[in-house]
């Protein structure tokens, strides 16, 4: 296409003027960059702002009212899915969902997979795939927190917390990456009454690991164990200096890395069964709400499918001779195929109708639906907290029983 002069018009010359008359504010329309593939109609038209170099791509990009792209740097984006007042400062972000009012600094880098929940965020050069926050979850500066889910904390004011300099080790000198590590768990998480979680700054945690809320990891600590009670103070000991030969795939704490891939497999189905029952309605009130629901259900799926990848390919590494590392290899493909199935649904009902009638609403047509989903989920009363946890958890515990039934050489959950 060329312009009246007859030279040619920037490929995004006629999005950029669509998006203009929408009523986006685009301060300076000629350092953008909107891919042929975009669909304009995902884009909201009010209160969104795309600072100066932002380059936005992707069929399944969504932009809801109010967001804000690129205030404090250039912004890639690429098909991500992006809920009200959303602001992403600077930085890549591909394949990932954000919910409401969630945001990044500068010189952040969100890959695939990621789910941001209602106002979790993070200060500069943040580095995230593979996660999962919930609501309030803050990261300090220069955080390397990918495979993982963290919970934890009622506010913006009581809120989880990694603090700067942070890194998840999701990664072994033998190349395997069935690493996921719980921060709290789905179950009681989703009910936003949990006391919050901190990770001290300077320090690590290396996965697969589990952590009870309300646990406080002393800075500079890097945590190597399971610390699956509530309300403990955690300080990492320091390795004792050492020389000695290195084998290459040598010897697994198989059971316990196994048993946590598991429990991260089994909170994901109930973060799905969250979102589909629970969550799913409080979209539809938003513009583009259905398509950010889906976003996130998408994300959830593919977690899945990636945790169960990585611990087949774990499973393919184990000696030969070892009778765990054999069931595990022998049916991993089936115990993977379970987190695929509908999940068990004692409990549900019962939660799903009280919830109903302490949310001021009829089943299938809730005014909870017209309400923040925040306040909403803290303002039940204890009884359906309750009857909630238990049906999540049951999901989760039935899962992992199945689980340990295939994988007995494993003897899998004993410590719980």
């Amino acid at each position: 296409m060329e312009s009246s002069r007859g030279q040619l018009r920037p490929r995004s010359h006629d999005a950029i003027v669509q998006l203009v008359e929408k009523g986006l504010d685009i301060p300076n329309p000629l350092t953008l960059d909107i891919g042929p593939e975009v669909d304009l109609d995902r884009i909201s038209g009010r209160g969104v702002t795309l600072y100066p170099g932002c380059r936005i791509h992707g069929a399944k990009t969504a932009i809801s009212a109010g967001v804000k792209l690129g205030a404090e740097g250039p912004v890639t984006l690429d098909d991500c899915r992006l809920g009200p007042d959303v602001e992403l400062k600077g930085g890549s972000f591909a394949r990932s969902v954000f919910l409401e009012k969630a945001n990044l600094g500068p010189s952040a880098q969100v890959r695939e997979t990621c789910l941001l929940e209602e106002e979790a965020n993070g200060a500069h050069c943040v580095g995230l795939k593979q996660t999962i926050l919930f609501p309030f979850v803050t990261l300090g500066s220069l955080v390397n927190l990918c495979d993982c889910l963290m919970a934890g904390g009622v506010s913006r004011q009581d809120h989880s917390e990694v603090g700067s300099s942070y890194i998840h080790f999701n990664f072994t000198p033998d190349g395997d990456k069935a690493t996921p590590s719980l921060f709290g768990d789905v179950p009681r998480g989703v009910m936003l009454n949990q006391p919050p979680i901190f990770l001290g700054g300077q320090g690590g945690a290396v996965g697969p690991l589990r952590l009870g809320f309300g646990t406080v990891v002393a800075a500079g600590s890097v945590v190597r164990r399971d610390v699956l009670a509530d309300g403990r103070f955690v300080i990492g000991p320091s390795h004792p200096g050492a020389e000695r030969e290195h084998t290459p795939r040598g010897p697994l704490h198989l059971t316990r890395v196994v048993a946590n891939n598991i429990a991260y497999l089994a909170n994901l189905v109930a973060l799905e069964q969250w979102y589909a029952h629970v969550r799913q309605p409080f979209f539809a009130v938003q513009e583009l709400g259905g398509l950010i629901c889906e976003g996130a259900m998408e994300m959830l799926a593919l977690a899945k499918r990636e945790r169960a990848q990585r611990l087949i390919a774990m499973a393919a590494k184990v000696p030969s001779g070892d009778a765990g590392g054999q069931a595990l290899r022998e049916r991993g493909a089936d115990v993977c195929a379970l987190f695929d199935g509908e999940p068990p649904a004692a409990g549900r009902q019962d939660f799903l109708a009280a919830f109903e009638a302490a949310a001021g609403g009829d089943a299938g047509a809730s005014s909870a639906v017209r309400r923040d989903y925040r306040q909403t989920i803290q303002q039940l009363p204890g009884d359906v907290v309750a009857a909630g946890v238990s049906w999540l958890q049951q999901v989760v515990d039935s899962l992992c029983e199945q689980a340990a039934e295939q994988l007995q050489p494993l003897c899998l959950f004993q410590d719980r």
